[in-house]
């Protein structure tokens, strides 16, 4: 009786935990490849909207990138690393833009559209192409691991953003709830 009673009490408590968790988690954790780029885009966003206009060209140091061109530097990789998967890169996307584009309206317009052509994109392909090789810096890679690099690299610069943000006074908007 006395182990019926305790198998009882830990399943309860795992069903309770686990239903915490589910209601905790920001949308799109755990939920596959498209549901963690909905959720890095979103913070993306987000913490770019929070962020002053005048912040956009704050560095933390010579030599080390604006907040405008990590952003830009986000864009400007979604769209290379894509192109090596096959959709052409934006025509208007120029060499350099990671430094010229720096009004915040202009960044988040960039950045917005490079999010959601890489979402597009993945959405579109089809599971057999995913393994498909590609070439890239010299190497050989396939589709689901360039998109593999995407969703990384997105989330490598959100924390250096984030560093950014807190270094400048700005709060994420999703830590304030």
């Amino acid at each position: 009786m006395k182990t019926f009673f305790v198998k009882t009490l830990l399943v309860c408590l795992f069903m309770s935990t686990s239903a915490l968790f589910a209601q905790t988690a920001p949308e799109g954790i755990w939920q596959g490849y498209d549901g963690e780029w909905k959720h890095v885009s979103q913070q993306l966003i987000a913490l770019a909207e929070a962020t002053p206009a005048e912040k956009f060209a704050w560095r933390p140091a010579a030599g080390v990138r604006s907040t405008s061109e990590v952003y830009m530097h986000i864009v400007m990789a979604n769209y290379y690393l894509l192109s090596v998967t096959g959709p052409k890169m934006p025509a208007d996307l120029k060499d350099g833009m990671d430094k010229s584009v720096t009004a915040k309206a202009d960044v988040i317009n960039w950045l917005k559209h490079s999010l959601d052509a890489v979402k597009d994109a993945h959405l579109a392909v089809k599971p057999a192409d995913l393994q498909r090789k590609v070439h890239i810096a010299d190497r050989d890679a396939t589709v689901d691991g360039m998109y593999l690099r995407i969703v990384i690299h997105a989330n490598e610069h959100m924390g250096q953003l984030i560093a950014y943000a807190r270094m400048t006074g700005v709060v994420p908007p999703w830590s304030k709830e």
